[in-house]
């Protein structure tokens, strides 16, 4: 039975999910957030936000990385092109990225807002941005390896 199909698929929604939902939440819900709510109804929702997606990237840094290293076992680890070893590179410092941000200024944004201290909350608030910034731009660029790379 040829594993690949469902190896690429789940790989790729795994991707589309992690990238998607960072872009959505950096590029168009934060900037509306903004400009229709105050601090504290802010950090309300975006604890509500971040508890629910933060459930689905836990999933794709468990699915991505296991599918791409299966593929990458089956073409050959060594033989493998660069920009798949690049891409791997890039993934695996954005599941640690993630797994910082979830761990550290995301609990730090929850208790901030479970004791009302807005202050903390936005700084935990403002981290996150920061990170999830740096990660978004990371996914774009293995995106470009994933798809481009075999032309560099």
């Amino acid at each position: 039975m040829n594993l690949h199909p469902f190896l690429l698929f789940s790989h790729l929604s795994g991707v589309v999910l992690w990238v998607g939902g960072m872009f959505f939440a950096y590029v168009c819900l934060r900037p509306a957030l903004v400009e229709l709510f105050e601090s504290p109804q802010r950090l309300r929702l975006w604890r509500g936000v971040f508890s629910r997606f933060f459930v689905w990237v836990w999933a794709a840094i468990i699915i991505v990385p296991i599918s791409g290293l299966i593929m990458l076992g089956q073409a050959g680890f060594a033989t493998a092109p660069l920009n798949w070893h690049l891409m791997l590179t890039t993934g695996l410092v954005m599941a640690g990225i993630f797994v910082y941000v979830a761990t550290g200024p995301f609990v730090a944004l929850q208790r901030a807002v479970d004791a009302e201290d807005w202050k903390s909350g936005g700084a935990a608030l403002n981290r996150i941005r920061q990170w999830v910034g740096i990660n978004l731009l990371l996914g774009l660029l293995t995106i470009g390896l994933a798809t481009l790379g075999k032309w560099f």
